[in-house]
């Protein structure tokens, strides 16, 4: 992304942050992450029954990394809470609203720092917000 300000123009590097975390069944979080949220399908590895690594991209920016639980990882599938920037909250919303095993736990509001967001759990539990609000410039 290329932003201009005051003549100058500074480009925002590629993302180096990447939310990770782990599902039950992996296969059908990608399928859910994809097929009803909107991410891309840039990369899944199997490795036998599993996933050994998966990256979804988000269309407007960054992405996350998943794969299948893994015993040894001490990270449970469930416990994730990941923050999405998009300027379609509202078509977001109505996607996956209806979704079998999705629960709105905040549905679409103004917050007071000038966000639109709303916040859903997944069907393994983890917390998605979806909203407007880009950070602060560093």
């Amino acid at each position: 992304m290329t932003t201009q300000t005051n003549g100058t123009t500074t480009r925002t590097p590629a993302p180096t942050v990447w939310p990770a975390f782990q599902a039950d069944d992996a296969h059908a979080m990608i399928d859910f992450l994809v097929d009803v949220v909107g991410f891309r399908r840039t990369a899944v590895y199997p490795e036998g029954e599993l996933v050994a690594h998966a990256q979804l991209d988000w269309p407007e920016g960054g992405g996350v990394m998943l794969g299948s639980r893994r015993e040894t990882s001490g990270v449970a599938p469930g416990i994730a809470s990941i923050y999405v920037v998009t300027d379609h909250v509202d078509e977001v919303h109505d996607r996956v609203r209806d979704a079998p095993g999705v629960t709105i736990t905040r549905p679409p509001s103004d917050t007071g720092y000038g966000s639109h967001e709303f916040v859903m759990t997944d069907p393994e539990g983890n917390f998605w917000s979806f909203g407007t609000y880009r950070g602060e410039p560093s």
